[in-house]
């Protein structure tokens, strides 16, 4: 179903023009896909001291429920910055072959919280997070370095020219026990299919992500679907419907399987 985003109008003469588009379940699948395949992104903050905005690379994952987590160290000015003011941004959306603006992205409003040591959600942030970039493996075990969630307020998703949305949390973030049970149940899945069936993720690759390439594994499950990784390489593949059940999951991936062999025999 369509939501209508308020209107931002334009004046061109005695005509007035929404240049937000309704949000539909097409817009959102595009900014759950930036979001959860995002690896970095630009964080924007408030300047401690002169409340300028301040804007820095960081590293980018998801939690279970599709909040971004950044990975920062204590000794960067931004992490000051969101400590003194958890106001921030996040810009995420990579450009490629031609004009960059012509490429999707996305700025998430958020506020910055601190994940504590010795809590189980920040344990979940970590070890989503390390599969999702396996290169900050070398920073989790610093002393300076420490996980914050950025909790979604709004968004704005401008998915090229004239495709401008409006995004609010519950369309990016998913609620629910589901999400949790899934989160215990998720790394003996990541490992089992990664030890296992390394075809069907290639086959989930190739027949629904139209990904080319070879080496994929999978990195990340949630209600919504799955991210699979190959090297640099990512690509963010949708159960048909949300999971309802963490017992939903294998039968989802199984029938997905089934459907990409098939695809992948019938093109041989």
């Amino acid at each position: 179903m369509e939501r209508t985003s308020p209107l931002i109008a334009s004046s061109m003469g005695n005509k007035t023009t929404d240049v937000i588009r309704a949000t539909d379940a097409d817009s959102i699948r595009l900014a759950k896909s930036l979001l959860r395949s995002a690896r970095v992104g630009a964080l924007a903050v408030i300047e401690s001291g002169t409340g300028h905005p301040l804007a820095s690379r960081v590293g980018v994952a998801t939690d279970a429920d599709g909040t971004p987590l950044i990975l920062v160290s204590q000794l960067s000015a931004h992490t000051g910055a969101i400590r003194a003011e958890p106001r921030c941004a996040l810009l995420v959306g990579e450009t490629g072959k031609g004009d960059p603006l012509a490429h999707p992205r996305m700025t998430i409003v958020c506020r910055a919280a601190k994940l504590e040591p010795g809590t189980a959600a920040r344990a979940r942030a970590e070890r989503r997070y390390i599969n999702h970039n396996p290169k900050a493996k070398l920073y989790v075990g610093l002393g300076d370095f420490s996980f914050f969630r950025l909790e979604v307020e709004r968004a704005n998703l401008n998915g090229g020219f004239g495709k401008a949305y409006l995004m609010a949390t519950d369309d990016l973030i998913v609620d629910g026990p589901v999400v949790d049970e899934l989160a215990a149940a998720e790394q003996g899945a990541l490992d089992h299919m990664n030890g296992d069936h390394l075809d069907a993720i290639a086959n989930y690759a190739s027949h629904f992500a139209k990904a080319e390439g070879s080496g994929w594994t999978m990195t990340g499950l949630d209600v919504d679907g799955f991210d699979l990784a190959a090297g640099d390489d990512i690509c963010r593949v949708f159960f048909r419907s949300q999971l309802k059940d963490v017992r939903e999951m294998r039968v989802a991936l199984v029938d997905m399987a089934k459907e990409a062999r098939s695809a992948d025999t019938m093109q041989r």
